[in-house]
């Protein structure tokens, strides 16, 4: 009678996880997760910022079909009717439920969180969320501040408590109603942190002496990176401690020792986050669930902690679309279950020690927006069929692919090589791709240069991500029609990941890239 899906969605989250080989984070409960799981080392979002990247995924469709870019219009007035994932599972049987920030709140999921479309009850959302940004940051001075960087007392907040935890409660007390009435479930629970501001339990700072904090690798702005792919992180500059920091726009580096503060509070909120993953993992322990539920762990987008003298997402930099993504099917990624054997044990950040493996490891590059197809295949559902070219008026395909067939982990940890196509599959005989991209109002950094409005979208950076490289065009973009022109090239990025991991040294215009682009436009 088919699995169950708990679909764990984190805000901002990039891939600072021990199971990712990160050596300074705390991170044991998403790590047990990997080592029960497939875990994909190189998948990207199709837009870094929340909204688009939400409704990409969550309909498995790419912006350029969803039709934003921003956050400011529903897909289906604005773009098609188009089905999304919990909706096919709801018409397929599954009481689907939405806690804590799933889809973006607002107009780009009509004020509703695509409820009743997606949801069979109306969606959850933590009442303590309302005060993210409000002043409760003691600053230095004794007074409350809406600052970036902000450890607090959870007792000191307002409702004694911060939204992540409401949403662990809630996403708990709906997993223990769903074993009571034994319906098939799809559960969806969105965490906020480590979304700005940085705002998580006090204690979590002790996991990581300001003394071990380093700055990025690459903390300053590349040579020959183009002003239209920079982003001048506005977001931030708005905060109480940053604006106080006086910063020139847009290039102005943060002091190095507040460029620590900030890695210190987000990798703090990372493992905040792994408690609250930690304890809805335990929880479906508890309620004999995680033998029969499969779970998805992953991010919106990643986040830029000083690399390419840039914070935040807003950009096509590796640090911004890439995210953890991790699968858990019993019986496929783990041998079964036995009834009542734990499986997610709770691990304390403070006491736990030593690392874990992931299960099975693919580096194919993959897309979230993927997700879809790949869920349905997990569950045994029928996958929806690949879109045509234009889709507008198509209510159900998608524009990924189920990757289910990379889980093959039978033959050894780390899989390598080429894997035979089925019917249903385009054959790719090169190396899979991910697209992603991001919009801008200018050639040059401005204030509206992280979020521009669609009304303002004046060019489109047009990314392709390979094992190999990331080749970048950004193009004149018209938003009255929607329309690229790829003849009226403004800028070009092409980093060669072998000698260049970081994405450092642009070599796009000391390199002859008729080959890349003909791919690109493929």
């Amino acid at each position: 009678d088919g699995m169950n899906v708990l679909f764990i969605i984190v805000d901002d989250l990039r891939p600072v996880l021990g199971c990712y080989g990160d050596k300074l984070v705390k991170s044991p409960n998403i790590d047990q997760l990997a080592s029960q799981s497939m875990v994909f080392s190189n998948a990207y979002a199709q837009q870094a910022v929340c909204a688009p990247s939400r409704v990409s995924f969550l309909t498995g469709r790419r912006p350029d079909t969803t039709r934003l870019y921003d956050f400011y219009s529903y897909w289906r007035v604005h773009a098609g009717n188009y089905s999304t994932m919990p909706q096919y599972f709801k018409e397929n049987g599954y009481v689907t439920l939405s806690v804590g920030k799933v889809f973006h709140p607002g107009v780009s999921s009509n004020y509703s969180d695509d409820y009743p479309y997606s949801w069979s009850i109306p969606p959850f959302h933590p009442s303590a969320e309302k005060h993210e940004n409000d002043k409760t940051c003691r600053g230095k001075d004794g007074k409350l501040h809406a600052n970036l960087v902000c450890p607090v007392n959870v007792t000191e907040m307002p409702e004694g408590t911060l939204p992540d935890i409401q949403s662990t409660e809630e996403a708990i007390y709906l997993l223990n109603v769903m074993k009571t009435t034994r319906q098939k479930f799809f559960l969806a629970v969105g965490y906020h942190k480590p979304h700005i501001p940085l705002r998580y339990p006090q204690e979590f700072l002790k996991l990581y002496p300001l003394e071990n904090i380093t700055l990025a690798p690459d903390p300053w702005v590349p040579k020959k990176l183009p002003s239209v792919a920079y982003n001048p992180w506005m977001d931030i500059r708005q905060r109480d401690d940053v604006e106080a920091l006086n910063v020139s726009f847009p290039y102005g580096p943060l002091p190095d020792d507040f460029q620590r503060q900030i890695r210190q509070s987000y990798y703090a909120a990372v493992s905040y986050l792994d408690v609250q993953i930690g304890l809805l993992l335990s929880a479906l322990d508890d309620a004999g669930l995680s033998n029969n539920t499969i779970v998805v762990f992953t991010a919106d987008h990643g986040w830029s902690l000083g690399e390419h003298g840039e914070w935040a997402k807003y950009s096509n930099f590796d640090v911004a679309t890439r995210v953890p993504l991790m699968f858990y099917v019993p019986g496929m990624t783990t041998c079964p279950v036995s009834q009542g054997a734990r499986v997610f044990p709770y691990l304390d950040p403070f006491s736990h020690i030593g690392g874990s493996v992931p299960q099975g490891q693919s580096k194919k590059v993959v897309e979230l927006v993927s997700l879809f197809p790949t869920l349905a295949e997990l569950a045994g559902l029928q996958v929806p069929p690949a879109c045509p070219e234009m889709s507008f008026g198509v209510v159900l395909c998608t524009e990924g692919r189920s990757i289910v067939h990379y889980f093959n982990i039978s033959e050894g940890k780390v899989e390598e090589g080429k894997e035979g196509c089925d019917d249903t599959d385009r054959c790719f005989n090169e190396e899979p791709v991910a697209f992603s991209q991001y919009p801008r109002p200018a050639d040059t950094p401005q204030w509206n240069s992280d979020k521009p409005k669609l009304k303002d979208i004046r060019i489109m950076g047009y990314s392709m991500r390979t094992i190999d490289y990331r080749y970048t065009v950004w193009v004149q973009f018209d938003p009255n029609n929607f329309s690229a022109n790829f003849e009226d090239v403004h800028a070009g990025e092409l980093y060669m990941m072998e000698n260049d991991p970081n994405q450092d040294y642009n070599i796009y215009d000391n390199t002859s890239h008729g080959w890349f682009f003909k791919n690109l436009l493929g």
